[in-house]
């Protein structure tokens, strides 16, 4: 065997630690690594956001198991003594499914309409940087200005002079109206990164916006649409001044305002609420647990530089 192969078989019996190779010797058992305190603290720190974060949901859980006439005698953080599941047959025959179906329609149409504008837009004002493009980009950026609430008496005047009072569209228009503005300030943060050289590239092989959208937009902005795809299906899923204001019938009722139909002139019962509320609720927590690396993604994204 020569030198120069000794070496490598030595090399391949070696350990690598911090850069330098150690051989290991026969019979030698390896080190243990520490955990220092800098590793334990956060660990720690996390372990009690978790608690705080999660109690809301067990607490809802563990009410809507209650019976009406337990609600007060059990300790408000202990599993139900008597454990029932009637809290939820009693929503489930107050017409919940309708209620269900109108959120998720409302929900869907919404985001779908928001998220297709407001990627249009955005793709828009990134490219074409001009005087006009920045004032378009201001005039939404000056819809993030504008509380909700100071709106609602004109948008009531507005959905009824288009006849759509009491209607699902109601609620629909002005959630889109509300929901470009922060929309479009994501997707134009996070667009604005991707390097020019790849647009630069694509047209030069004569690639159109539109194919240039679909193949090299779309892919690397995902964590972008995804954050916007969340963040507004939360809103719009627990909107509550819109349905109450633009909606009467209980035909059109959403979910949120379905929650008041529990609510009686002397009592209240509480455990069916909250079986309603964890039911509505259980949609958002799913859709955040299977996107939250995509949505903190494009939260972070774009705004470190």
């Amino acid at each position: 065997m020569t030198i120069q192969q000794d070496k490598i078989e030595q090399n391949r019996r070696g350990r690598t630690l911090s850069g330098t190779t150690v051989n290991k010797q026969p019979g030698q058992k390896p080190r243990s690594r520490r955990i220092g305190l800098g590793e334990i603290f956060p660990a720690i720190l996390g372990l009690i956001w978790l608690v705080f974060a999660c109690y809301p949901i067990v607490y809802m859980l563990f009410t809507s198991l209650r019976p009406q006439a337990d609600i007060y005698k059990d300790i408000a953080w202990s599993f139900p003594s008597h454990p029932t599941l009637d809290n939820y047959t009693t929503v489930l025959s107050n017409d919940f499914g309708t209620y269900f179906a109108n959120t998720v329609f409302v929900t869907v149409l919404s985001v779908l309409i928001i998220l297709a504008v407001s990627l249009l837009a955005a793709y828009a004002i990134s490219q074409v940087r001009n005087r006009f493009t920045q004032s378009v980009f201001n005039l939404f950026l000056l819809g993030l200005a504008i509380p909700l609430q100071a709106t609602i008496i004109p948008i009531y005047a507005i959905v009824s002079d288009l006849h759509l009072y009491d209607t699902l569209f109601a609620l629909i228009l002005p959630s889109i109206a509300f929901g470009i503005p922060l929309s479009i300030l994501v997707l134009v943060t996070y667009i604005r990164d991707i390097p020019n050289e790849l647009h630069e590239s694509m047209m030069l092989d004569g690639a159109k916006h539109f194919r240039i959208l679909c193949t090299l937009v779309l892919p690397l902005a995902r964590p972008a649409i995804i954050t916007v795809i969340i963040y507004e299906t939360i809103q719009v899923w627990n909107s509550f001044l819109f349905p109450l204001v633009l909606t009467q019938s209980q035909e059109v009722q959403v979910l949120p305002l379905s929650l008041m139909n529990f609510q009686g002139q002397f009592t209240t019962n509480v455990p069916a609420i909250m079986a309603a509320v964890f039911l509505s609720a259980t949609p958002i927590i799913l859709l955040y647990i299977f996107g939250r690396r995509q949505l903190l993604g494009g939260l972070v994204a774009g705004f470190s530089k």
